[in-house]
């Protein structure tokens, strides 16, 4: 195995992967890029992906009209798996910590490495945010710091606010009343609260609009969307990349009215399929508009679905490092320029974004900073079908728990967790377990015993990383965390909304 394998993909080695004739994206005419970006999807939760539940007209044209991307990964949870988007590295390395960032953390996303945005920006372009952040929610780390001109949304997930406001229950459920003890938890640096969450800000760029309660977790998705359309028409003359991360289909689950009791499939169902609709605006926007053959179009998910969504034939959910935690239901549309009703099974990911988008744009790519990200136009494009990643990691939190080459995939030993009923299909396995995804997507039969020297392989690579991103804890390729002194929630608990942010 080659340097390839440890350096990972920086441009250069993606060329020398794919070699000399290879279609690359400088051919292709710079485009507009819109990346939908769902929380908490289930990979079978829609149509083109096997869903017998859910209504997905509008998704399942777009994949008609485009190529659905089989084996694309996120991260376990919310916040590394949109650090990797941003910055075309694996979360580790630009926002290490164990989880996700709740709000006033003192952390956030590493100011060392600059953002989609920010490179796209370089070249010329409109850039907006609409819906959820998660990288921090302090000033510094805001999306209006880190390369947006635009910004509208809550800038956590939807539950981070107080159940007293309807952030810890869904629609029709009966609102919980904290005790003394989930009330007053404290947080350590990075703002793990709990029940004692202060109130759920809603940003239009940095001031706060509005406090969200049911009424405003209702109609969010048709909110974003409304603002969605009217940045694209507003730029229409100009190259945009619009970047819309719906708080939909998170927990607490709040379909709007137009929406809600209307699948026989139930409330759940009702907010997939109004996700489903908000696409169907954004794409008919740019047909309507005649951009659609000038945009580029990326649906996906942040991690896998929790167990209310279907995950089929995956196994695991969000938090784990099984397949269902990570692979997600993604499709990229462009007509004219990405062939029509295919399917790439090649190894892609939320780093390959930066480095595909900025190269489509004309732009540079940072040449002091290492990327783990590669540009797969020649995938999306159908003039390859290698993938450029010759090995894949799969972190949870600091945690190195797997590791894939071609369609091998072992899961690392690790001491056996306490783990109830329903968290055993999540635990990882005490013994390393060797997986072929080629023939089993699902996990089921351990092969290790009869592969023994690709379990050494593998376990070779997953060494290999041990001196850059490390296996447990901080490695020294792991840039430093954005941190800010004396972190503030963006509303108080008394209601007061924080200096510099309340609208004139």
């Amino acid at each position: 195995m080659d340097r390839r394998v440890f350096v990972s993909c920086v441009w250069i080695s993606a060329v020398l992967t794919w070699g000399l004739g290879t279609a690359s994206s400088a051919d292709a005419p710079r485009p507009n890029f819109i990346v939908i970006n769902i929380d908490d999807m289930g990979y079978a939760d829609i149509g083109p992906f096997g869903s017998k539940l859910n209504r997905t007209p509008h998704l399942d044209r777009m994949a008609k009209e485009g190529c659905k991307l089989a084996c694309f990964y996120a991260a376990p949870v919310c916040s590394p798996s949109r650090a990797a988007l941003m910055t075309g590295c694996y979360p580790k390395r630009v926002l290490p910590i164990p989880g996700v960032l709740f709000p006033a953390s003192a952390v956030g996303l590493t100011t060392e490495r600059r953002t989609v945005a920010e490179l796209l920006k370089e070249s010329g372009y409109a850039t907006g945010c609409i819906g959820k952040w998660h990288l921090g929610d302090q000033p510094p780390f805001l999306p209006t710091r880190r390369g947006f001109d635009y910004y509208l949304g809550i800038p956590y997930s939807n539950d981070m606010g107080m159940a007293e406001e309807g952030s810890k229950s869904s629609l029709g459920d009966p609102i919980p009343k904290p005790n003394a003890k989930q009330r007053n938890k404290a947080g350590d640096e990075f703002g793990l609260y709990g029940y004692g969450q202060p109130p759920l800000p809603l940003l239009e760029n940095e001031k706060v609009i509005a406090r969200v309660k049911q009424d405003e977790q209702q109609g969010i998705v048709e909110r974003y969307t409304t603002a969605a359309v009217k940045f694209i028409q507003t730029n229409r003359a100009k190259s945009f990349f619009l970047y819309l991360p719906h708080n939909a289909v998170h927990f607490p689950i709040y379909p709007g009215k137009s929406w809600a009791g209307k699948s026989p499939s139930g409330i759940y169902s009702d907010w997939v399929e109004e996700v489903d609709w908000s696409v169907g605006r954004v794409l008919d926007t740019l047909r309507e508009l005649k951009l659609d053959s000038k945009t580029l179009v990326i649906f996906t998910s942040d991690n896998g679905g929790t167990p209310r969504a279907v995950n089929a034939p995956l196994r695991g959910f969000k938090g784990s490092t099984w397949e269902g935690g990570m692979r997600e239901p993604t499709i990229a549309w462009w007509p004219g320029h990405i062939p029509a009703g295919t399917s790439c099974d090649a190894i892609t990911g939320m780093m390959d974004v930066l480095p595909t988008f900025v190269r489509l744009a004309g732009g540079r790519l940072p040449a002091d900073r290492k990327l783990d990200g590669c540009d797969i136009w020649p995938l999306l494009s159908g003039e390859s079908k290698q993938t450029p990643h010759d090995v894949f990691y799969y972190f949870r939190g600091f945690k190195l728990e797997a590791v894939r080459s071609g369609p091998w995939k072992l899961h690392l030993g690790v001491a056996a967790p306490k783990a109830k009923a329903k968290a055993k299909a999540q635990a990882q396995p005490s013994e390393p377990q060797l997986y072929n995804l080629d023939t089993d997507i699902g996990e089921s039969a351990n092969v290790a015993k009869e592969n023994p020297d690709m379990v050494k392989k593998l376990q070779s690579l997953a060494e290999r990383i041990k001196d850059d991103l490390g296996l447990d804890g901080v490695g020294p390729g792991c840039r430093a965390l954005g941190r800010v002194p004396e972190p503030k929630p963006l509303i108080g608990h008394d209601g007061e909304i924080r200096e510099g942010f309340a609208p004139k």
